[in-house]
């Protein structure tokens, strides 16, 4: 991938958590969601899940919560770093590794998954064919009958759309409180610079902290077809109000 979006994620690791009203209330409610969408397509617990992006461990923790036997690897050594300290603090037993999403060439060839996780819109900073390497990694690591979760935006509506921002959001009481918000630049037809600001309080001074990615504006038939050329099954898209997730979902069985 991109040194940017290496870049993006090193600098944002200490304070991804601020992005959330609490964030260990979302790591709790995304994972009972999850599992309530993984468990009747795979009964029977506990699940060997592997998340291939897993960020500061957002949902890496909160399937290990559940009592899931995890393992969890992410491109950011920082964010990796973090979420193994994480996992630590809240007696969680999961196995860590750095690796690139579209080889996983570190998480050994011996570990084999029920389920491999990519969400919170990790794989639209992917190329075509990066998301066609990631995607035969991904399948590589699955057994026969596993599944592939993942989430993206709703990029088919943005596309319509094409936002200038997202609406800020205020958090926090006085003396903690913390504004988060979002600037989109449109640099092409189907790209756009993400910029991040979180506006932090504390000891009566405020602080903006300013991140930035790219992304692509990565289709929900894109990735269906992209999983299907790869021999997944026929992908299962579900929407936010239909799945309780805050992003879109597709689930794919692989044979």
């Amino acid at each position: 991938m991109a040194h940017q979006v290496l870049d993006f994620y090193e600098s944002l690791t200490d304070y991804y958590h601020l992005i959330f009203e609490d964030w260990d209330r979302s790591i709790h409610r995304q994972a009972k969601v999850l599992e309530s969408l993984i468990s009747p397509e795979l009964p029977g617990r506990p699940l060997n899940i592997l998340d291939c992006a897993c960020g500061i461990g957002t949902q890496a923790l909160g399937f290990a919560s559940l009592g899931h036997h995890v393992v969890a690897s992410d491109l950011s050594p920082a964010e990796v770093a973090r979420a193994e300290r994480e996992a630590k603090t809240r007696g969680l037993d999961i196995e860590f590794f750095v690796s690139d999403i579209t080889d996983l060439n570190e998480v050994p060839d011996s570990l084999s998954f029920d389920v491999v996780a990519a969400l919170d819109n990790a794989l639209p900073h992917l190329t075509s064919g990066q998301l066609i390497e990631a995607i035969k990694a991904i399948a590589s690591r699955l057994k026969s009958g596993g599944l592939f979760i993942a989430s993206i935006r709703d990029y088919d509506l943005l596309l319509q759309q094409r936002p200038a921002m997202q609406e800020p959001a205020f958090y926090g009481s006085e003396g903690t409180r913390r504004i988060v918000h979002q600037v989109w630049d449109w640099i092409e037809k189907e790209r756009y610079t993400l910029h991040l600001y979180l506006t932090i309080e504390a000891d009566r001074e405020w602080t903006t902290h300013h991140f930035i990615s790219e992304y692509r504006c990565l289709k929900r038939q894109e990735l269906s077809e992209a999983l299907q050329s790869t021999g997944f099954h026929e992908p299962i898209w579900l929407m936010p109000a239909e799945s309780g997730y805050y992003q879109p979902l597709v689930l794919a069985r692989w044979p």
